[in-house]
C-alpha cells in the first residue's frame, strides 16, 4: 500500500489535492454509461464529455477498467447523427414548428453502442465516433478522430485515424488477452506490478506464461 492507503475505484480524486483527475466510475449518472473500475480522465467531470446520447436511441457507452482518458477526449454517440437516405439531412423533427415525425430507426446512421476495452490510453483531444469498438491495451493518438474499430493493442493517430502499428508482437498480445490482468484483485495487480511496467518484453513473455499463483517471487 502506497502511503497507507489501499487502491479504492470508488475514489473520485484518486490524487490528494488535485482536482483535475477523477476515477471516472463514481461520478457516473447516466445509465447508458457504464465505465470500469480504476478508469480516469483528467478532467473534474466526465459525462460532460459525452455528446449526444439520447436514451430512445438505446445506445450506450460502455469502457472497460484501467483506462487513460486525456484531457479534451470527446465522445461523440448515435444522436448526432443525421438521415442520409433522404435528399436533405436537415433534422424538421428536433425543433419546434416544423410538421415533421421522427424518421424510423431504419432510416437513420445508428452504429450501435460504443465500446472501449481494457487498459485503454485515449490522448488529448481526440474524438471516439459512434459505434466504434476499442480493443484491450490501444493507444489513441492525441488529436485523432476514431471513427472505425481498433484492433487490441494497436496504435492508431490521425483524422481519420489509422493504424501504424501493433504494440507488440502477436505472441505477447495473444498472451496479454489471455492473462487479463485488469480482472485480477487489487493486491495480486500491486503484486504484477514489476511486470506490467518491465520494458525488458521478453521477460514478461517467461512470466506471464506461468500461471500466477506459481510466481512465488512477487507474493
Amino acid at each position: 500500500m502506497k502511503d497507507g492507503k489501499h487502491p479504492n475505484p470508488n475514489t473520485i480524486h484518486p490524487i490528494a489535492g488535485y482536482d483535475k483527475e477523477i476515477y471516472v466510475k463514481p461520478t457516473i449518472t447516466n445509465p447508458n454509461i457504464i465505465v470500469g473500475d480504476f478508469t480516469y480522465i483528467a478532467d473534474s467531470d466526465f459525462e460532460s464529455h459525452v455528446s449526444h446520447l439520447y436514451e430512445w436511441n438505446d445506445d450506450k457507452l460502455i469502457i472497460g477498467k484501467f483506462c487513460q482518458i486525456a484531457a479534451g477526449v470527446e465522445f461523440v454517440m448515435n444522436g448526432a447523427n443525421h438521415q442520409m437516405n433522404a435528399v436533405s439531412t436537415f433534422p424538421f423533427y428536433t425543433l419546434e414548428g416544423w410538421e415533421m415525425s421522427p424518421p424510423a430507426k431504419t432510416d437513420l446512421p445508428l452504429k450501435g453502442d460504443t465500446v472501449i476495452e481494457n487498459d485503454v490510453w485515449i490522448g488529448q483531444n481526440s474524438v471516439i465516433l459512434p459505434g466504434v469498438h476499442i480493443g484491450d491495451g490501444a493507444i489513441i493518438g492525441a488529436n485523432s478522430v476514431v471513427g472505425s474499430d481498433v484492433a487490441p493493442y494497436t496504435k492508431v493517430v490521425g483524422n481519420p485515424a489509422r493504424a501504424i502499428q501493433k504494440r507488440f508482437d502477436d505472441e505477447l498480445i495473444e498472451l496479454l488477452l489471455k492473462f487479463k490482468w485488469w480482472d485480477r484483485s487489487v493486491d495480486e495487480i500491486n503484486r504484477l506490478i514489476p511486470i506490467l511496467t518491465c520494458s525488458d518484453l521478453d521477460k514478461v513473455k517467461a512470466e506471464i506464461k506461468v500461471p500466477f499463483q506459481d510466481k512465488c517471487c512477487y507474493v
